[in-house]
C-alpha cells in the first residue's frame, strides 16, 4: 500500500459523515417497516384473527413500537452512534450482551437481504417469466451494493424515494377505501360494518389467533429501529431524531391501523384469497383486491411495481444497517479491525463487501438446491428483530435508572421519553410473550414436532450461546448502575 493510500485509510477511519437530513430520517423511520408485511401478509392477519383481532393486534403492537422508538430516541439522541443498541447494550447491560446483539443483528440483515433478492425475482417473474430469476437477483444485489458503496447520501436519497412511493401508495389506498366505504366508489363487494358482523364475533380464533397474528404483525414492523442505526450519520441528531420519533405514532396510526381497518371493512375475512399471502401472487394482495373492487383494472400491475419498490427498499436498508453494525463492532474491537476502515466518502466499504458476500452466499444456497440450509439460515435470523427490540427496552430501562441514580438532571437529556418506566417494561413483556409464544401450539400436541420447534426457536439459544460464550472468554459482568459511564452531552459535537 502506498504512503498516500495508507494516510487516506487511516485518516478516514476517524468518523462517519453526518449527511442524513431530517427528511431522510423521517422516511427511514416509517419506510423501513412498510414492506411486503403490510402490502401482502396483512390479508392473512384479517383472515386468521378476524377484523377485530387483526385491528387489535396492529394497535397493540403499534403501541409497543411507539414506546420502543421513544426509548431508542432517548438513547440515540444522547449518544448518536452507528452501533446503536449494540453499543447501548455493552454500556448499560453487559459487554457480552452488546456483542451478541450486534452480531445477531448484522447476521439477521445480511440473510434478510438474500430473502429480498429471492422475493425480487418472484416479483419480476410477473412481467418477465421467461428470464431466469437469479439474473434479477444479481442485478438488484449490484444496484443495492452501489447505492451503499458511493456515500451514505446515496443510501439516504434512494431510501427516501423508495419510502415515498410506499407512503403515497398507502395514502391513495386509504383514500380510495374511505370513498368506497362511504359509497362514492361502488365496488364489486359491499363495504361497511356488516363485514365485521359475519359470524358470532369479529375476534375469530380467540387469544391464540391474536398471538399468532401478533407475530406476523411484529415482523411487519421490523425496520423502524433503523433510525437508531442512522443516528451516527444524521445531521443534528439532537433535533432530527426526536422529530422522527414524534412522527412515528401518527404514521403508525395512519399507515397500519387505518389500512387494516379499510381492508377489514371492504373485504370479508372469510374471503379465501386473503390467506394466500405469497409475494409470488400479487393478485391476492389485499391492496390489489381493494383497488380492483374500486374498478382500477391495472391494480395488480401497479401493486407489483410498488411491492418491487418495497423489496428493494428492504434490501437497501438491510445492507446499510448490517454494514454499519459490522463497522461499529470492528471499531469496538469485537470484529476484525479491517471492517472499521472508511473510504474518503465515509463509507465502511470493507464491511459492505463482507455483508454483500454473506447475502450472496445465502442467496446462492437457495438456488442450488440447498433449500434446507437456506431455511435454517432464515429461521435463525427471524427471531433477531425481536431480540433487538428486547435489547432496546432493557438498555433504556437500565440507562435511565443509572442516569438518575448517579444524580444527573433529566432535564439535560436532549430528548426524554415520557413513558418511562411503563414504556420499556410494556415493550419488554410483550416482545417476550411474542418471542416465546410464536409456536407454542407445537408443545400442546400429543407428539411434539421437534424439528419445527427447533427451526422456530433456534435464534434464542444462538443468541444466548454468543452472549455467554463472550462472557466466559472475556470474563465480563453486568454493568452496575454506579459504574455506568455517562459522557457529557455536547450539542455542538453531535451536529
Amino acid at each position: 500500500m502506498s504512503e498516500q493510500s495508507t494516510h487516506i485509510s487511516q485518516g478516514a477511519t476517524t468518523k462517519l459523515r453526518r449527511e442524513l437530513k431530517a427528511r431522510h430520517l423521517t422516511m427511514i423511520a416509517i419506510g423501513g417497516s412498510i414492506g411486503t408485511g403490510l402490502f401482502v401478509a396483512s390479508g392473512a392477519t384479517v383472515a386468521q384473527a378476524g377484523p377485530g383481532g387483526a385491528l387489535f393486534s396492529y394497535i397493540i403492537i403499534g403501541l409497543m413500537i411507539y414506546f420502543l422508538m421513544t426509548s431508542l430516541g432517548e438513547l440515540a439522541t444522547y449518544l448518536p452512534v452507528s452501533g446503536s443498541f449494540s453499543t447501548y447494550g455493552s454500556r448499560y447491560v453487559d459487554e457480552g450482551f452488546g456483542f451478541a446483539l450486534g452480531w445477531n443483528y448484522w447476521y439477521n440483515w445480511a440473510v434478510t437481504i438474500a430473502v429480498d433478492l429471492v422475493a425480487a425475482q418472484l416479483v419480476m417473474g410477473y412481467w418477465f417469466p421467461e428470464i431466469d430469476g437469479w439474473i434479477w437477483s444479481a442485478i438488484f444485489l449490484f444496484i443495492i451494493f452501489m447505492l451503499n458503496y458511493i456515500s451514505v447520501k446515496g443510501f439516504g436519497e434512494a431510501e427516501y424515494w423508495f419510502s415515498l412511493i410506499k407512503v403515497i401508495t398507502v395514502i391513495i389506498f386509504i383514500v380510495v377505501g374511505i370513498l368506497m366505504i362511504i359509497g362514492i366508489f361502488r365496488g364489486a363487494e359491499n363495504a361497511g360494518w356488516h363485514n365485521w358482523q359475519i359470524g358470532e364475533t369479529p375476534f375469530v380464533g380467540g387469544f391464540s389467533a391474536i398471538i399468532g397474528v401478533a407475530m406476523i404483525v411484529g415482523f411487519s414492523f421490523q425496520g423502524t429501529e433503523l433510525i437508531g442505526i442512522a443516528a451516527g450519520e444524521s445531521k443534528d441528531p439532537g433535533k432530527n431524531i426526536p422529530k422522527a420519533v414524534r412522527q412515528i405514532f401518527w404514521r403508525i396510526l395512519l399507515f397500519y391501523v387505518f389500512a387494516i381497518l379499510v381492508i377489514s371493512l371492504i373485504i370479508p375475512y372469510t374471503d379465501p384469497r386473503l390467506l394466500r399471502n405469497e409475494v409470488a401472487d400479487i393478485s391476492v394482495s389485499p391492496f390489489t383486491l381493494v383497488f380492483e373492487n374500486a374498478g382500477l383494472v391495472s391494480a395488480a400491475a401497479v401493486m407489483n411495481a410498488v411491492i418491487l419498490t418495497a423489496v428493494l427498499s428492504a434490501g437497501n436498508s438491510g445492507m446499510y444497517a448490517s454494514t454499519r453494525m459490522l463497522f461499529t463492532l470492528a471499531k469496538e474491537g469485537k470484529a476484525p479491525k479491517i471492517f472499521s476502515r472508511l473510504s474518503l466518502g465515509g463509507v465502511p466499504r470493507y464491511a459492505l463487501i463482507a455483508t454483500t458476500l454473506v447475502a450472496a452466499l445465502s442467496f446462492l444456497s437457495s438456488i442450488f438446491g440447498n433449500q434446507v440450509v437456506y431455511l435454517w439460515l432464515l429461521n435463525t435470523s427471524g427471531m433477531t428483530g425481536f431480540i433487538a427490540w428486547l435489547g432496546i427496552a432493557i438498555s433504556h430501562y437500565r440507562f435511565r435508572k443509572g442516569y438518575m441514580l448517579q444524580g444527573y438532571d433529566l432535564n439535560k437529556l436532549p430528548y426524554r421519553s415520557g413513558f418511562f418506566p411503563i414504556g420499556p417494561i410494556f415493550a419488554f413483556v410483550l416482545c417476550l410473550v411474542i418471542t416465546l409464544g410464536q409456536n407454542y401450539q407445537a408443545f400442546l400436541s400429543d407428539k411434539i414436532d421437534w424439528y419445527s420447534v427447533i427451526a422456530n426457536y433456534i435464534g434464542i439459544p444462538l443468541f444466548l450461546v454468543i452472549w455467554f460464550g463472550y462472557k466466559l472468554v472475556k470474563k465480563t459482568h453486568f454493568v452496575h448502575y454506579r459504574q455506568m459511564d455517562f459522557p457529557e452531552y455536547d450539542e455542538n459535537l453531535n451536529k
